[in-house]
Protein backbone atom coordinates (compact mmCIF):
# COMPACT_ATOMS: atom_id res chain seq x y z
CA UNK A 1 0.00 0.00 0.00
CA UNK A 2 2.78 2.42 0.93
CA UNK A 3 4.57 1.61 -2.34
CA UNK A 4 1.49 2.51 -4.40
CA UNK A 5 1.09 5.71 -2.40
CA UNK A 6 4.72 6.57 -3.05
CA UNK A 7 4.40 5.95 -6.81
CA UNK A 8 1.31 8.16 -7.04
CA UNK A 9 3.03 10.91 -5.05
CA UNK A 10 6.16 10.65 -7.17
CA UNK A 11 4.17 10.93 -10.41
CA UNK A 12 2.38 14.02 -9.11
CA UNK A 13 5.62 15.71 -8.05
CA UNK A 14 7.42 14.94 -11.31
CA UNK A 15 4.40 16.04 -13.34
CA UNK A 16 4.25 19.33 -11.47
CA UNK A 17 7.98 19.84 -11.85
CA UNK A 18 7.86 19.30 -15.62
CA UNK A 19 4.60 21.17 -16.30
CA UNK A 20 5.01 24.31 -18.48
CA UNK A 21 4.84 27.68 -16.83
CA UNK A 22 2.25 30.26 -17.63
CA UNK A 23 2.99 32.10 -20.91
CA UNK A 24 2.66 35.34 -18.95
CA UNK A 25 5.61 34.43 -16.71
CA UNK A 26 8.77 36.41 -17.39
CA UNK A 27 10.94 33.38 -16.50
CA UNK A 28 9.33 30.91 -18.91
CA UNK A 29 12.19 31.01 -21.36
CA UNK A 30 15.00 31.27 -18.80
CA UNK A 31 16.98 27.97 -19.09
CA UNK A 32 18.62 28.32 -15.67
CA UNK A 33 15.27 28.84 -14.02
CA UNK A 34 13.82 25.79 -15.76
CA UNK A 35 16.80 23.66 -14.74
CA UNK A 36 16.58 24.78 -11.10
CA UNK A 37 12.84 24.18 -11.08
CA UNK A 38 13.28 20.62 -12.35
CA UNK A 39 16.06 19.89 -9.83
CA UNK A 40 13.85 21.03 -6.94
CA UNK A 41 11.08 18.77 -8.17
CA UNK A 42 13.36 15.75 -8.37
CA UNK A 43 14.78 16.53 -4.93
CA UNK A 44 11.33 16.41 -3.37
CA UNK A 45 10.66 13.21 -5.29
CA UNK A 46 13.70 11.54 -3.70
CA UNK A 47 12.60 12.26 -0.11
CA UNK A 48 9.72 9.72 -0.09
CA UNK A 49 12.02 7.21 -1.79
CA UNK A 50 14.55 7.58 1.03
CA UNK A 51 11.96 7.41 3.81
CA UNK A 52 9.73 4.67 2.42
CA UNK A 53 12.26 2.43 0.66
CA UNK A 54 15.89 3.01 1.65
CA UNK A 55 15.44 3.31 5.42
CA UNK A 56 13.21 0.22 5.85
CA UNK A 57 15.51 -1.89 3.66
CA UNK A 58 18.68 -0.88 5.51
CA UNK A 59 16.98 -1.57 8.84
CA UNK A 60 16.00 -5.03 7.65
CA UNK A 61 19.42 -5.85 6.21
CA UNK A 62 21.75 -4.04 8.60
CA UNK A 63 19.54 -2.95 11.48
CA UNK A 64 20.61 -5.43 14.16
CA UNK A 65 24.28 -5.08 13.29
CA UNK A 66 24.18 -1.28 13.34
CA UNK A 67 22.29 -1.28 16.62
CA UNK A 68 24.75 -3.72 18.16
CA UNK A 69 27.72 -1.64 16.95
CA UNK A 70 26.25 1.52 18.48
CA UNK A 71 25.65 -0.28 21.76
CA UNK A 72 29.21 -1.59 21.82
CA UNK A 73 30.66 1.84 21.07
CA UNK A 74 28.58 3.59 23.71
CA UNK A 75 30.11 3.55 27.17
CA UNK A 76 28.89 1.13 29.80
CA UNK A 77 28.09 3.22 32.85
CA UNK A 78 29.11 1.30 35.96
CA UNK A 79 29.72 2.60 39.45
CA UNK A 80 33.02 2.55 41.32
CA UNK A 81 32.58 -1.07 42.41
CA UNK A 82 33.47 -2.14 38.86
CA UNK A 83 36.57 -1.85 36.73
CA UNK A 84 36.59 -1.44 32.97
CA UNK A 85 39.91 0.33 32.50
CA UNK A 86 42.99 -0.61 30.54
CA UNK A 87 45.36 1.33 32.78
CA UNK A 88 49.00 0.29 32.33
CA UNK A 89 49.94 -2.36 34.86
CA UNK A 90 53.00 -4.58 35.13
CA UNK A 91 52.03 -8.17 35.90
CA UNK A 92 54.42 -11.12 36.15
CA UNK A 93 54.11 -13.58 33.28
CA UNK A 94 51.72 -16.40 34.05
CA UNK A 95 50.51 -19.43 32.11
CA UNK A 96 47.70 -21.92 32.63
CA UNK A 97 46.02 -24.82 30.84
CA UNK A 98 42.43 -24.71 29.58
CA UNK A 99 39.99 -27.51 28.81
CA UNK A 100 36.59 -26.90 27.21
CA UNK A 101 33.83 -28.67 29.07
CA UNK A 102 30.79 -27.26 27.25
CA UNK A 103 30.23 -25.05 24.20
CA UNK A 104 26.73 -23.83 25.08
CA UNK A 105 26.84 -22.50 27.62
CA UNK A 106 30.56 -21.98 27.22
CA UNK A 107 32.27 -23.61 30.19
CA UNK A 108 36.04 -23.91 30.50
CA UNK A 109 38.12 -25.61 33.16
CA UNK A 110 41.35 -23.71 33.93
CA UNK A 111 44.28 -25.53 35.49
CA UNK A 112 46.67 -23.22 37.32
CA UNK A 113 44.65 -20.00 37.00
CA UNK A 114 46.36 -18.68 40.15
CA UNK A 115 50.02 -18.97 41.02
CA UNK A 116 51.07 -20.22 44.45
CA UNK A 117 52.20 -16.70 45.44
CA UNK A 118 48.86 -15.22 44.35
CA UNK A 119 46.93 -17.79 46.38
CA UNK A 120 49.01 -17.09 49.48
CA UNK A 121 48.57 -13.34 49.01
CA UNK A 122 44.78 -13.61 48.72
CA UNK A 123 44.58 -15.77 51.84
CA UNK A 124 46.70 -13.27 53.78
CA UNK A 125 44.86 -10.08 52.77
CA UNK A 126 41.43 -11.70 53.21
CA UNK A 127 41.93 -12.74 56.84
CA UNK A 128 41.12 -9.40 58.55
CA UNK A 129 38.24 -8.64 56.15
CA UNK A 130 35.98 -11.66 56.61
CA UNK A 131 32.34 -11.12 57.54
CA UNK A 132 29.30 -13.45 57.46
CA UNK A 133 27.99 -14.01 53.93
CA UNK A 134 24.53 -12.67 53.13
CA UNK A 135 21.77 -13.33 50.63
CA UNK A 136 19.54 -10.77 48.94
CA UNK A 137 15.87 -11.02 48.00
CA UNK A 138 14.52 -7.85 46.43
CA UNK A 139 15.46 -5.01 48.78
CA UNK A 140 16.19 -7.28 51.73
CA UNK A 141 19.72 -8.46 52.56
CA UNK A 142 20.23 -10.87 55.44
CA UNK A 143 22.28 -13.75 56.83
CA UNK A 144 20.60 -17.12 56.22
CA UNK A 145 22.91 -20.04 56.97
CA UNK A 146 20.36 -22.53 55.68
CA UNK A 147 20.99 -21.12 52.19
CA UNK A 148 24.53 -19.75 52.42
CA UNK A 149 26.96 -20.56 55.20
CA UNK A 150 30.38 -18.98 54.71
CA UNK A 151 32.46 -15.87 55.32
CA UNK A 152 33.14 -13.27 52.63
CA UNK A 153 35.95 -10.73 52.21
CA UNK A 154 35.67 -7.81 49.79
CA UNK A 155 39.23 -7.34 48.55
CA UNK A 156 41.04 -4.05 48.13
CA UNK A 157 42.55 -3.50 44.70
CA UNK A 158 46.26 -3.90 45.26
CA UNK A 159 48.54 -4.82 42.36
CA UNK A 160 48.10 -8.57 42.80
CA UNK A 161 44.31 -8.27 42.78
CA UNK A 162 44.37 -5.95 39.76
CA UNK A 163 46.59 -8.39 37.85
CA UNK A 164 44.03 -11.14 38.49
CA UNK A 165 41.27 -8.81 37.26
CA UNK A 166 43.23 -8.05 34.09
CA UNK A 167 43.86 -11.77 33.56
CA UNK A 168 40.12 -12.36 33.72
CA UNK A 169 39.53 -9.65 31.10
CA UNK A 170 42.26 -11.03 28.84
CA UNK A 171 40.78 -14.53 29.10
CA UNK A 172 37.54 -13.12 27.66
CA UNK A 173 39.32 -11.42 24.77
CA UNK A 174 39.30 -7.89 26.23
CA UNK A 175 35.62 -7.53 25.34
CA UNK A 176 34.43 -3.94 25.14
CA UNK A 177 32.35 -2.59 27.99
CA UNK A 178 33.10 -5.37 30.44
CA UNK A 179 33.23 -4.40 34.11
CA UNK A 180 34.86 -6.66 36.69
CA UNK A 181 33.02 -6.58 40.00
CA UNK A 182 35.26 -6.14 43.03
CA UNK A 183 36.76 -9.52 43.86
CA UNK A 184 35.43 -11.47 46.81
CA UNK A 185 36.95 -14.42 48.60
CA UNK A 186 34.67 -16.92 50.33
CA UNK A 187 35.82 -19.10 53.23
CA UNK A 188 33.98 -22.34 53.94
CA UNK A 189 34.62 -24.33 57.12
CA UNK A 190 32.95 -27.57 58.15
CA UNK A 191 29.27 -27.34 57.21
CA UNK A 192 29.91 -24.39 54.90
CA UNK A 193 27.83 -24.44 51.73
CA UNK A 194 25.86 -22.35 49.23
CA UNK A 195 22.51 -23.68 47.99
CA UNK A 196 21.45 -23.89 44.35
CA UNK A 197 21.41 -20.51 42.61
CA UNK A 198 22.15 -18.54 39.45
CA UNK A 199 24.77 -15.80 39.24
CA UNK A 200 22.62 -13.87 36.74
CA UNK A 201 19.39 -12.07 37.60
CA UNK A 202 17.78 -11.31 34.23
CA UNK A 203 19.29 -7.94 33.35
CA UNK A 204 16.35 -5.76 34.36
CA UNK A 205 15.47 -2.56 32.50
CA UNK A 206 19.12 -1.58 32.00
CA UNK A 207 19.93 -4.81 30.16
CA UNK A 208 23.09 -5.26 32.24
CA UNK A 209 23.93 -8.39 34.22
CA UNK A 210 26.67 -10.76 35.32
CA UNK A 211 27.53 -12.08 31.88
CA UNK A 212 30.24 -14.48 33.06
CA UNK A 213 31.72 -16.08 36.16
CA UNK A 214 35.10 -17.38 37.29
CA UNK A 215 34.89 -19.67 40.29
CA UNK A 216 38.46 -20.02 41.59
CA UNK A 217 39.78 -22.33 44.31
CA UNK A 218 42.23 -20.11 46.19
CA UNK A 219 43.15 -22.47 49.01
CA UNK A 220 42.13 -26.00 49.96
CA UNK A 221 43.24 -27.84 53.08
CA UNK A 222 44.96 -31.21 52.46
CA UNK A 223 42.30 -33.06 54.48
CA UNK A 224 39.33 -31.62 52.54
CA UNK A 225 36.24 -33.80 52.23
CA UNK A 226 33.26 -32.48 50.27
CA UNK A 227 33.12 -28.84 49.23
CA UNK A 228 32.77 -29.49 45.50
CA UNK A 229 30.82 -27.26 43.12
CA UNK A 230 27.82 -28.99 41.55
CA UNK A 231 26.11 -28.24 38.22
CA UNK A 232 23.14 -30.66 38.08
CA UNK A 233 22.09 -29.60 34.54
CA UNK A 234 25.46 -29.97 32.79
CA UNK A 235 26.42 -33.23 31.09
CA UNK A 236 30.05 -33.80 31.97
CA UNK A 237 32.86 -35.34 29.90
CA UNK A 238 34.72 -38.60 30.47
CA UNK A 239 38.17 -39.78 29.51
CA UNK A 240 41.48 -37.98 29.37
CA UNK A 241 42.33 -36.16 32.59
CA UNK A 242 38.76 -35.16 33.41
CA UNK A 243 38.63 -37.59 36.32
CA UNK A 244 41.28 -35.49 38.09
CA UNK A 245 39.11 -32.39 38.03
CA UNK A 246 35.50 -33.51 38.32
CA UNK A 247 33.04 -36.34 38.80
CA UNK A 248 30.10 -37.07 36.51
CA UNK A 249 26.72 -38.73 36.94
CA UNK A 250 26.28 -42.10 35.24
CA UNK A 251 23.27 -44.38 34.88
CA UNK A 252 23.26 -48.15 35.37
CA UNK A 253 24.54 -48.66 31.82
CA UNK A 254 27.52 -46.40 32.43
CA UNK A 255 26.21 -43.62 30.21
CA UNK A 256 26.81 -40.06 31.37
CA UNK A 257 23.74 -38.11 32.44
CA UNK A 258 23.20 -34.56 33.67
CA UNK A 259 25.20 -33.71 36.75
CA UNK A 260 28.81 -32.54 37.19
CA UNK A 261 30.69 -31.82 40.42
CA UNK A 262 34.02 -29.99 40.29
CA UNK A 263 36.60 -31.00 42.87
CA UNK A 264 38.16 -28.22 44.96
CA UNK A 265 41.77 -28.07 43.75
CA UNK A 266 44.00 -25.20 44.84
CA UNK A 267 44.80 -22.68 42.09
CA UNK A 268 42.36 -24.11 39.55
CA UNK A 269 39.19 -22.42 38.29
CA UNK A 270 36.01 -22.89 36.30
CA UNK A 271 34.82 -20.23 33.86
CA UNK A 272 31.34 -20.08 32.36
CA UNK A 273 29.14 -17.64 30.48
CA UNK A 274 25.85 -16.85 32.17
CA UNK A 275 24.01 -15.22 29.26
CA UNK A 276 23.35 -16.23 25.67
CA UNK A 277 23.64 -13.77 22.78
CA UNK A 278 19.88 -13.22 22.92
CA UNK A 279 20.14 -11.95 26.50
CA UNK A 280 18.58 -14.97 28.16
CA UNK A 281 20.30 -16.58 31.13
CA UNK A 282 21.45 -20.17 30.72
CA UNK A 283 19.37 -22.55 32.85
CA UNK A 284 22.34 -24.95 32.79
CA UNK A 285 24.35 -22.59 35.03
CA UNK A 286 22.20 -23.52 38.05
CA UNK A 287 24.84 -24.52 40.61
CA UNK A 288 25.69 -24.96 44.28
CA UNK A 289 28.65 -25.11 46.64
CA UNK A 290 28.31 -28.49 48.34
CA UNK A 291 28.82 -28.76 52.12
CA UNK A 292 32.36 -29.11 53.44
CA UNK A 293 32.42 -32.29 55.52
CA UNK A 294 36.00 -31.95 56.71
CA UNK A 295 38.73 -29.33 56.34
CA UNK A 296 38.43 -25.86 54.82
CA UNK A 297 38.41 -24.17 51.43
CA UNK A 298 38.68 -20.59 50.20
CA UNK A 299 37.06 -19.64 46.91
CA UNK A 300 37.28 -16.51 44.76
CA UNK A 301 34.40 -15.06 42.73
CA UNK A 302 35.19 -13.05 39.59
CA UNK A 303 32.01 -11.70 38.03
CA UNK A 304 32.06 -9.78 34.75
CA UNK A 305 29.23 -7.34 34.12
CA UNK A 306 28.13 -6.29 30.65
CA UNK A 307 25.19 -5.96 28.29
CA UNK A 308 23.04 -9.05 28.14
CA UNK A 309 22.41 -8.81 24.37
CA UNK A 310 25.42 -9.07 22.03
Amino acid sequence: MWAQYYCNSLQTIVHQASAPLSPHSSTTTNPRFLQSRNMIGYFFAIIPLYVLVYVPLTNIIFGSGVKRQLEEESSLELNSSFIASNDPLFCPSHSYNTYILSHEPLMVYIEGFLSRNESEHLVRVSEPLYAPSTITHGQETKVDKSVRHSEVALLERDEVVRCIEHRARAFQGWRKNIGIEMLRTQRYGVGGHYGMHFDWSGGGKRGVDRVSTFMVYVDVSPDIVGGGTEFPRIIGPKGGRWGEFLSVTENEDGRVEEGVTFKPIKGNAVFWENMGRDGRGYAETWHAGLPVEKGEKVGLNIWSWGRTVR
